[in-house]
């Protein structure tokens, strides 16, 4: 079965085939998501594309009209059809790539050999003939052709070598039946050629997914929380706007805004470090009630959230208290030390509570104020006049979190 990957809005397909799989490979221990993004450029862009086809269909029918012999008709036969064929696989690709639908990789990868094929098969006869204009021009555009190849294709470097091989190969027997001494260099020269410019595929191979590791990593340490691994708050609001966006009704999803009782008493008498661990557990508890769709977030301090997909209101409460039950249970510290903290949770409805990100977190707060507001360890859902109590009760405390719901 094919694995699907994204380039952009587009999902193309990882190759079936033993063979065409061993072409597109990468290389060992290639994390999987940069695997399948390396497919995509595979596919190029239809200008590139296009000018590429259009070349050795001008080389090929310029030589044929020079030299009008079977061998040369052939040729001229053979590019067209395969260019024809590698124009509309490429189209139909990206058809069915925006439709998310399977694409014909594996097609894709064999025409691309056997248009490198008819390169070479072009440099050879012409080489055969004697024509030396033809043979210029020829082994020009196979030489150019060999440019193009490292450049776009080092995603896939045995893809890459095979097509500068099929290309340009040719050369070396063309000019043994051409019978010319001189050309004869041709042996030397090629060879060192053609070893370079793989060399070349695969450096640029082992650079660029060098340079995607990195833009992963990087990624996600911009959307994940350092200490617990969950999503931080850019994370968890890209991934909200993500849902909220979809095309057609909204999905029904509960956003969960947590908040630990008591954790700056642990900090202030276990230390910082207690308290770190303290946090990971908490983490951990969380993972292990959440259902598959679930995304949990840290957002700072000891506030964490949990977006549920697919959630009524009913379950979101029961959710929310089975949380407060499991973070509630005492925390091993280490060094024999124990500690236990409580948890307050509020709860906003999507679509009845908000459409965006920000009114929904706003709509969790205000109901986790009330929750704390309550006494703490309680899970309190938004209601319509939420933020009309709100504000009632902060023009009553004074508190930091009031302050905090406030200046939000």
């Amino acid at each position: 079965m094919s694995t699907p990957m994204r380039s952009d809005s587009r999902i193309y397909s990882l190759p079936r085939w033993r063979a065409t799989r061993w072409l597109a490979d990468c290389g060992a221990g290639v994390p999987e998501d940069i695997r399948v993004a390396l497919i995509g450029n595979l596919y190029g862009t239809l200008p590139v594309f296009i000018g590429g086809i259009l070349n050795t269909l001008l080389v090929a029918a310029a030589i044929t009209a020079r030299s009008p012999t079977p061998l040369f008709i052939a040729w001229l036969a053979l590019e067209i059809a395969i260019c024809a064929t590698r124009l509309a696989v490429l189209i139909a690709a990206r058809r069915h790539a925006l439709a998310h639908r399977p694409t014909p990789t594996d097609l894709n990868l064999i025409l691309s050999i056997a248009w490198s094929g008819s390169v070479g098969y072009g440099a050879l006869i012409s080489l055969a003939t004697g024509d030396w204009v033809a043979a210029t021009l020829a082994c020009v555009s196979a030489g150019a052709m060999v440019g193009g190849i490292c450049f776009r294709n080092f995603s896939a470097p045995r893809l890459c070598g095979a097509m500068i091989v099929l290309s340009l190969g040719p050369t070396i027997p063309g000019a043994l039946i051409a019978a010319q001494p001189l050309m004869l260099v041709l042996f030397f020269q090629i060879p060192m050629y053609l070893a370079a410019m793989t060399m070349a595929c695969f450096k640029l191979n082992r650079m660029l997914i060098a340079t995607m590791r990195a833009e992963r990593e990087n990624g996600l340490r911009a959307r994940h929380d350092e200490l617990t691994g969950l999503a931080n708050r850019a994370g968890l609001v890209r991934a909200l706007e993500e849902r909220l966006s979809r095309p057609g009704r909204v999905e029904e999803m509960a956003l969960l805004y947590l908040d630990l009782d008591d954790f700056k008493a642990v900090n202030d008498t276990h230390g910082h470090a207690a308290g770190d661990r303290l946090l990971e557990s908490v983490a951990e508890r969380m993972r292990g009630l959440l259902r598959e769709g679930d995304l949990p977030a840290r957002l700072g301090g000891d506030e964490f959230v949990v977006l549920a997909a697919g959630c009524t209101s009913e379950e979101a409460a029961e959710f929310g208290w089975r949380l407060i039950e499991a973070i509630g249970a005492p925390y091993d510290l280490g060094s024999g030390t124990s500690a236990r903290i409580g948890l307050s949770v509020g709860i906003a409805m999507a679509p009845e509570h908000g459409r965006e990100a920000a009114e929904l977190l706003r709509a969790a707060d205000a109901a986790l104020y009330q929750a704390k507001f309550d006494g703490g360890s309680r899970c309190r859902a938004a209601s319509g006049d939420e933020l009309a109590r709100l504000r009632h009760l902060i023009s009553r405390s004074a508190s930091e979190p009031a302050r905090r719901i406030a200046a939000a």
